[in-house]
């Protein structure tokens, strides 16, 4: 088994500046402005392809010709799902706790749709405040939550 790719991590010793004091950092009037995408490795792009355009009824839209095999989908109005296919190091599940949520219409059309397709899928629960959500599984065990927000 091959090691991860270090990540570059924040040193222990380092120390969030507070607005207002000494050490404010002069990037702090740096904003995020978007999500943009979010990408997940999948070990069969045409496989997994499918199942997010037929069961999540996700549009695919154009993808730079990278020099993997991979897939990307419109997530709503401005973000994007990307696939990205084996290229390198094996594909891996680390923690599958790990997940995404689509705001969804209209929940229980997307169960029936969900058992239509032979999709896997946890039966709609209540979360504490209110929403309602249902837990998806892809090809390759990565779960997506739809939800619909508390009324």
């Amino acid at each position: 088994m091959t090691s991860a790719k270090p990540i570059h991590r924040v040193p222990a010793h380092f120390q969030l500046a507070r607005p207002g004091t000494s050490g404010q950092n002069p990037a702090s009037a740096m904003t995020v402005l978007e999500l943009n995408h979010v990408a997940i490795h999948v070990t069969d792009v045409q496989r997994s392809g499918e199942f997010y355009r037929l069961a999540l009824r996700l549009d695919p839209i154009p993808r730079p010709a990278f020099t993997f095999p991979g897939a990307w989908f419109r997530l709503g109005t401005h973000q994007e799902l990307h696939l990205i296919g084996q290229h390198g190091e094996p594909f891996s599940p680390t923690n599958r706790n790990n997940h995404f949520a689509l705001r969804v219409d209209d929940l229980d059309a997307w169960e029936r749709h969900l058992k239509s397709v032979g999709a896997g899928f946890a039966p709609k629960k209540q979360r504490p405040d209110g929403a309602w959500q249902v837990y998806v599984t892809d090809p390759d065990g990565h779960t997506i939550e739809l939800f619909t927000p508390a009324s």
